[in-house]
C-alpha cells in the first residue's frame, strides 16, 4: 500500500455514509438503504484491510450472483424489514472496525 491514509480516508467516508442511511429508511427507500449499507460495509472493510496493509483487490465482479435475476426490481424485492437489518449491519461493522482503522 502506497497511501498510509487511504484505509483511514475510507473507514471515514463508511461513518460519514452511515446517515446517509438514516434518511433514506426515513423515506422508506428500502431498496437504496440495503445498496448502500453494502457500499458502507464494502468501504469500512476495505479500509481495515488497508490500515494493516493487506492489498484489497479492484473486482467487483458480481455477474455469479445475478445470474436470472435480471427481472427484479429492487423496489419492489426490498421491504423494511431487508432494509432495517442491512441498515444495522452497516451500523455494527463501521463501529465493529473504528477503533482499528479509525
Amino acid at each position: 500500500m502506497t497511501n498510509p491514509d487511504l484505509g483511514r480516508d475510507y473507514v471515514q467516508r463508511a461513518r460519514k455514509r452511515l446517515r446517509a442511511l438514516d434518511v433514506l429508511l426515513g423515506e422508506e427507500a428500502f431498496a437504496d438503504v440495503v445498496r448502500e449499507s453494502q457500499e458502507v460495509v464494502e468501504l469500512a472493510l476495505k479500509g481495515l484491510l488497508r490500515t494493516f496493509g493487506v492489498a484489497v483487490p479492484f473486482v467487483h465482479d458480481v455477474s455469479d450472483v445475478l445470474r436470472g435475476s435480471e427481472d427484479v426490481t429492487p423496489s419492489d424485492f426490498y421491504g423494511r424489514a431487508e432494509a432495517e437489518a442491512a441498515h444495522g449491519m452497516a451500523h455494527e461493522v463501521v463501529a465493529g472496525v473504528l477503533p482499528h482503522a479509525g
